[in-house]
């Protein structure tokens, strides 16, 4: 059961994203939706379709797959809107879209919908480019919830339907589930050849790597596998937008210098059903309580349009900076605390003197701002969401 009352209208529409679908689809003549499945985005596109008609194909139904058993003629006539849904199923299809779209007088635009990046992205890059705009959809983020769910959002995650959901019970299982078909089903579709057993394993030991830095060879002994073999199942996970390999930022400032990316499970509902912890209390008890909340803070900024790249930054003598913000000449450093009243610490003077921060942010799970030193303040992650667009 869903409950969708005393949800805000923002909630239902994810406006922002429907205002930069249609200002998309007015520049290029293809648009993809990004995303994991369950996230919105088959009713984003509905959305966006709204009053214009389209022709639809999602191609997990069996009838529309046999529509465009012969694609050029299914499409090659076709005008206004056209949405194809879930595509990585027919990678051929980018081939035939960049014939249609580069027509003289072609008057159809293709609005594309993507569960998996690798063979979505495989297609763009050899077909598409130049000729598509790509929208990354996630699951809810903080400023389309009401206030007093925001903390509903970090223990239950963002996917429509577990944040939804009448009670923890009712979210925990469908969380289950997901993971579940995942990787019984998901997977296997896409040709993809791992027992969803060991990739279960696996996804299980990213989970409790959750904020840490990956260490190859220690999960390939964990696993009784190769490093290439983890490498594989890494790929796997974050090209179903599932996991986050936080890459690390490093250049030359006299120490050295981790170049090993971070890994994290991108939605915390999904992280706390893997590692067991179905409500509020549970993660609270639990040794990966400050990393939960980092993953989460570190997808709330980064899922901001925008700020789809983010890196860390660490030393092999300590200092750290949990997430980096570059754009131009300005860089934001964000340290993340799950602390009733952070303080300045060494780690983060170091890492605004070593990177030339023009501003360092504490984020922490309260809301009062204050100073903690010139340039560096510690702040609520709502605070910091709202001002942060302003600062750079």
């Amino acid at each position: 059961m869903l409950d969708f009352q005393g949800m805000s209208p923002a909630l239902h529409v994810r406006s922002e994203y429907v205002n930069s679908i249609h200002k998309a689809l007015r520049r290029s003549p293809v648009v993809a939706i990004l995303g994991p499945r369950q996230v919105g985005k088959t009713t984003l596109a509905r959305l966006v379709a709204k009053g214009r008609e389209p022709e639809w194909f999602d191609m997990e139904n069996a009838i529309d797959a046999n529509r465009l058993r012969e694609p050029m003629q299914a499409l090659s006539s076709l005008k206004g809107l056209v949405v194809i849904d879930e595509i990585q199923h027919s990678p051929t299809l980018f081939e035939l879209l960049r014939v249609l779209v580069d027509r003289p007088d072609n008057r159809a635009r293709f609005l594309i919908l993507g569960s998996a990046a690798p063979h979505l992205v495989k297609g763009v890059s050899e077909s598409l480019a130049g000729r598509i705009a790509m929208i990354d959809l996630p699951g809810f983020r903080l400023n389309e919830v009401p206030e007093d769910r925001q903390q509903r959002l970090w223990i239950r995650g963002g996917f429509p339907r577990s944040f939804l959901a009448r009670s923890e019970s009712d979210s925990f299982a469908w969380r289950k589930d997901y993971v579940r078909t995942i990787l019984e089903r998901d997977v296997p579709q896409l040709g993809i050849t791992v027992p969803a057993s060991t990739l279960e394993r696996f996804w299980s030991m990213v989970a409790h790597y959750h904020g840490q830095v990956l260490n190859q060879a220690e999960l390939a002994r964990a696993l009784g596998s190769s490093e290439p073999t983890v490498r594989r199942y890494l790929d796997i996970l974050t090209g179903l937008f599932l996991v986050r390999q936080l890459q690390p930022w490093f250049e030359n400032v006299g120490k050295r210098q981790v170049k090993s990316p971070k890994l994290y499970v991108r939605d915390t509902g999904l992280l706390h059903t893997i590692l067991g912890l179905p409500q509020l209390r549970d993660v609270q008890g639990h040794p990966k309580l400050g990393a939960s909340w980092e993953g989460f803070v570190i997808e709330q900024i980064l899922s901001q349009q925008g700020w789809q790249q983010g890196y860390f930054w660490a030393t092999h003598a300590g200092a750290e900076l949990d997430l980096l913000l570059v754009k131009g000449t300005r860089r934001i450093g964000i340290e993340v605390k799950y602390a009733d009243a952070p303080k300045l610490t060494k780690s983060m003077t170091i890492a605004a003197e070593e990177l030339h921060l023009n501003h360092l942010w504490a984020v922490y799970p309260g809301e009062k701002s204050y100073s903690l030193a010139k340039n560096v303040e510690a702040v609520g992650l709502p605070e910091l969401l709202h001002r942060l667009p302003r600062s750079l």
